[in-house]
């Protein structure tokens, strides 16, 4: 097959929907109150629905999904980072929620081949970014230990967001400006939660803009796996 800069730029989008989609549904019974367990599984939903669209953009989405080997995945480092606590889940869907939400406003305002994606999707992203927000004001502003947790959260993985704003060919934005609304956004939402913004670098001399060549850390390996495994137990069943 012949990879068009569209067509890898809807493989790059849609294993980031396709990933964070799984590690969300990672939460189904675990979580610590029944309304996020139905609110979890919604956002996973979404995102589930936009990765079936983008990776279709591309070619088979079965086949994408489930056949290939971890190198040939090209999303975010962030989004394939174990759930950790419930803390961890909420800063990670604070980071990429707001990026996302923004990078699909910019798409749907221009006309090129993700705007009808992108315009239905900003509306589902923005009820993300509303519910990130929300859990991290509750916890950073609550009681101490979930103050502490938040920022243990928000500190660990503040190194995987740099990654987000490497360009993606085939996705005409301004990266720059797209990464300083983020910075504000994020910033001002970290304020009002009684966190400080880290101060640790945003990307790691390895790992900026790695996921998106295919090098991934190392519990997305054990994540694929258990994603695949049906799939490859049956091949060419039917259900």
């Amino acid at each position: 097959m012949t990879v068009t800069a569209g067509s890898a730029a809807a493989l790059a989008l849609g294993d980031d929907a396709l990933v964070l989609s799984h590690r969300l549904g990672e939460w189904a019974g675990k979580a610590p109150v029944l309304e996020e367990d139905v609110a979890l599984a919604n956002i996973a939903l979404d995102l589930l629905g936009q990765a079936r669209v983008l990776l279709s953009m591309a070619g088979d989405e079965d086949e994408l999904a489930y056949l290939r080997e971890e190198r040939a995945f090209r999303n975010l480092q962030l989004v394939e980072q174990p759930n950790g606590d419930f803390a961890h889940t909420i800063a990670r869907q604070l980071y990429f929620s707001t990026y996302q939400r923004l990078l699909y406003a910019e798409l749907a305002a221009g006309d090129g081949e993700f705007a009808p994606l992108a315009a239905k999707a900003v509306k589902e992203v923005a009820y993300h970014q509303d519910h990130a927000e929300h859990w991290t004001l509750r916890l950073g502003d609550g009681t101490a230990e979930s103050h502490e947790r938040m920022r243990r959260a928000c500190e660990a993985l503040w190194r995987y967001t740099g990654e987000m704003f490497q360009p993606v060919e085939g996705v005409d934005v301004d990266w720059p400006a797209l990464q300083g609304r983020w910075l504000a956004s994020v910033s001002a939402v970290l304020r009002r939660a009684t966190l400080d913004t880290p101060e640790v670098p945003r990307s790691g001399a390895w790992s900026a803009g790695a996921g998106r060549q295919g090098l991934h850390t190392e519990p997305f390996g054990r994540m694929l796996a258990e994603m695949q495994h049906l799939h490859r137990s049956h091949p060419g069943a039917s259900w």
